[in-house]
C-alpha cells in the first residue's frame, strides 16, 4: 500500500498508543528510537496504563504521557467513572490535533481510541483482532511470524524511517538505588512468575535450580506474588533472596542490568534484561517464543517439543505438559553449558 505520509510532510504532533504490558512497552522502545530520528522536530505522545507510566516517566523521546487507568476500566463496578474517563480522555486527546496516531496494540478499546483521536492519518496493523482495522486509515502487513520487535518495525519503515539501527532507549532510572547494597557483589536474577499461570515454570524448581547454581539468586516478582518468591526462597537452601514487591519498575531496571545472568518465565522483567544484553536463559511452555522470546542472539529458549506447543487456546488446558514437563536437570544442564 502507498504511503500516504507523503501526503502530510510536516507532521508536528504523534500519538503512539501501546498501554501495556511490560514486556510490549520494552518491545516498542526501539520503534520509538527510531520515530524519534525520523520526527526529530515532531511532538511525540505516547498513550499508557497507568501502572506502567513510572516506567516511560520523563523519557526525553516523549513529550506527553497521556495514562489510562486499564485496570479499573475493566472492573463493571466501575462501570459509570469509566465511561466518564474515557470520554473526557478522547476529547482532550481530540483537542491536541494529532497529525498520526499508531496503534500498536490492535485492539478493539485501541483501536476506538485511535479513532477518537482524530488524527489525520491512523496506522494500525492489518492482521490486528476484535476489529481494530476498522478505525485506522492505513493498514501494514505486520507479519505474525516473527518477533514483536520486528513487528512493529514494519510500521517504522511503512512511515519512511530508517530502521536499521536499532536501540532500546530507557527512560532515566537510578543506577545505584539502595536495594543493591543489600544484594550480593555477585548474583543470578529469577522471575518464577507470569502474567499467565499458564507460563509458570514451578517455583520449588526454580528454588531448586537456586541451590545448585555457584553464586546466589535475587528473585524478582510483585508484592501480590510475594508467596511465590517464598516458594522458591525455601527450596533454595539460603541461595536465594527474595525482592517480592520491594522495588519500583525503575529499581527493578538497575537490580537486572547488575545480575550475571537471568533465569525466567516469559515475563515482562525478561524482557527488560534482552533489551540490557543481559543472558537470559528463557522457560517457554505454550507460549511461541518466536513472537515473544527475548530479542537477541545471546539468549537461550528452554522448552519441550511438543505437538501442541506453542498454544494459543483460550480455554485453559488441563495438563501443561509443555511447563511440566521440563525438569529441574534439564534447566541446569542447559545453563551449565552454556554459563558455567
Amino acid at each position: 500500500m502507498e504511503n500516504r505520509l507523503v501526503l502530510h510532510k510536516h507532521i508536528k504532533k504523534i500519538l503512539i498508543i501501546k498501554p501495556s504490558s511490560l514486556g510490549d512497552i520494552v518491545h516498542s522502545l526501539p520503534f520509538l528510537n527510531i520515530l524519534r530520528k525520523g520526527f526529530p522536530y515532531s511532538e511525540i505522545h505516547w498513550l499508557v496504563s497507568k501502572e506502567y507510566y513510572s516506567f516511560l516517566e520523563d523519557h526525553p523521546m516523549i513529550d506527553r504521557l497521556w495514562i489510562m487507568d486499564k485496570t479499573k476500566w475493566k472492573k463493571p463496578i466501575f462501570l459509570n467513572s469509566t465511561i466518564k474517563d474515557i470520554y473526557k480522555l478522547c476529547r482532550n486527546l481530540r483537542l491536541e490535533k494529532f497529525d498520526l496516531t499508531i496503534d500498536l496494540s490492535g485492539l478493539l478499546r485501541s483501536g476506538v481510541i485511535c479513532m477518537l483521536s482524530k488524527a489525520k492519518v491512523k496506522i494500525g496493523f492489518e492482521e490486528s483482532d476484535e476489529g481494530s482495522p476498522f478505525f485506522y486509515t492505513d493498514k501494514v502487513k505486520g507479519d505474525m511470524g516473527i518477533h514483536a520487535v520486528d513487528r512493529y518495525l514494519k510500521i517504522a519503515e511503512f512511515i519512511g524511517c530508517n530502521v536499521h539501527e536499532l536501540k532500546f532507549p530507557f527512560a532515566p532510572f537510578p543506577e545505584k538505588p539502595p536495594i543493591l547494597h543489600l544484594l550480593p557483589e555477585k548474583y543470578i536474577i529469577m522471575a518464577p512468575s507470569a502474567g499467565k499461570e499458564a507460563n509458570r515454570w514451578p517455583p520449588e524448581r526454580f528454588g531448586k535450580l537456586a541451590a545448585k547454581l555457584p553464586f546466589p539468586s535475587v528473585v524478582i516478582c510483585g508484592l501480590s506474588e510475594s508467596y511465590i518468591g517464598k516458594e522458591v526462597e525455601k527450596n533454595a537452601n539460603g541461595k536465594a533472596i527474595s525482592l517480592a514487591g520491594r522495588t519500583n519498575l525503575k529499581e527493578l531496571i538497575a537490580v537486572i542490568k547488575n545480575g550475571s545472568y537471568f533465569i525466567s518465565n516469559d515475563t515482562g522483567p525478561m524482557h527488560i534484561a534482552a533489551a540490557l544484553s543481559i543472558p537470559v536463559f528463557a522457560i517457554f511452555g505454550p507460549a511461541n517464543p518466536i513472537r515473544t522470546g527475548p530479542y537477541g542472539s545471546i539468549h537461550t529458549i528452554i522448552k519441550k517439543d511438543l505437538p501442541c506447543s506453542p498454544c494459543y487456546r483460550k480455554v485453559p488446558c488441563n495438563d501443561w505438559k509443555c511447563m511440566t514437563d521440563i525438569t529441574m536437570d534439564m534447566v541446569y544442564e542447559t545453563i551449565s553449558k552454556k554459563i558455567l
